[in-house]
């Protein structure tokens, strides 16, 4: 089992009426979300932990996760509201307003950790959840436990706008990925965490933090794959591009998939990852991004819809 722990909102995505007007359609998402139901669509054992509502959004939000064979058992119920994401799409990039105060998500404590299972592979944190109180700190203390006995990865997905306060979202960031086994920042992340340079050198510089593999993707032109002794390029499969919502997300399920399947989700099968399996982890994630890329919102695709 492949447990994703972070948020589970709902998109509030731009829509026109029958008569023309503007309007906002409401779709199951979140980065973590997201990345779960991917993982489930391209056929690996996932469950989701996150806190969700008891409201009509959160039993949206739990019904999409079951329907798509996500394991719900560790998800924390409240009466709190759903965390709400309004979307603007310019020339098929996303553009967010979170609403987000006192929500069922963001209020998760440590009190709601669940005990982890026998059966589990690997954890996957990231998202929004990372950079809001008090459920970043829940986060990284279900990391910080898990990551001596399992193998961990983040996906911090920085969304600046989103960071009230820089110093301390680096200082929580900081021991997550020096715990976390495998990391993965699009090169904006990754320029925003450790400033300019070529992606190689700072690539290296995360390395260096203690992962046993960092991914970069480069939107449109591909993604890279970075070990001890290894450095691999995929290039994007090329797709007619609708939005960009979701495609990050589904890369990450890729990648999880992928090394699951190969037998390589274990911390010492991570320390000695070929070149095969490595450009096979990312050659997954690149088409199944492809697809969510030419398709509007978050909507990853099976195994059978991969080019």
């Amino acid at each position: 089992m492949i447990l994703c722990c972070g948020e589970a909102l709902i998109d509030m995505l731009p829509r026109r009426t029958g008569d023309g007007a503007a309007c906002f359609q409401p779709f199951a998402g979140g980065a973590v979300f997201n990345t779960a139901i991917a993982l489930a669509r391209l056929g690996a054992p996932a469950a989701m932990f996150t806190g969700l509502s008891t409201d009509l959004f959160g039993t949206q939000l739990a019904d999409a996760l079951t329907g798509a064979g996500v394991s719900t058992q560790f998800i924390h119920r409240s009466d709190r509201p759903t965390t709400l994401a309004f979307v603007e799409l310019t020339d098929g990039q996303a553009r967010y307003a979170f609403y987000d105060e006192n929500t069922a998500g963001r209020m998760l404590t440590e009190a709601d950790l669940p005990a982890l299972p026998h059966d589990l592979r690997a954890l996957f944190f990231g998202g929004i959840s990372l950079a809001v109180t008090p459920c970043a700190d829940t986060y990284r203390a279900l990391m910080l436990r898990a990551a001596p006995d399992h193998v961990t990865m983040i996906d911090p997905n920085i969304r600046p706008g989103f960071i009230k306060d820089e110093a301390a979202y680096r200082a929580r960031l900081d021991p997550m990925l020096r715990a976390a086994d495998i990391v993965k920042l699009s090169d904006e992340d990754l320029s925003w965490l450790m400033g300019p340079g070529e992606i190689a050198d700072l690539a290296a510089q995360v390395r260096a933090l203690g992962p046993k593999l960092v991914c970069i993707t480069e939107g449109a032109k591909g993604a890279w794959g970075f070990t001890a002794h290894d450095v691999e390029f995929v290039a994007a499969t090329r797709v007619t591009p609708v939005d960009t919502v979701g495609a990050g997300d589904t890369f990450n399920a890729g990648i999880l998939a992928a090394l699951d399947e190969a037998g390589a989700l274990d911390k010492v099968a991570l320390d000695m990852l070929d070149s095969d399996t490595l450009r096979a982890a990312l050659s997954l994630a690149a088409r199944a991004a492809a697809v969510t890329v030419s398709r509007a919102g978050a909507n990853p695709p099976t195994r059978a819809e991969l080019p």
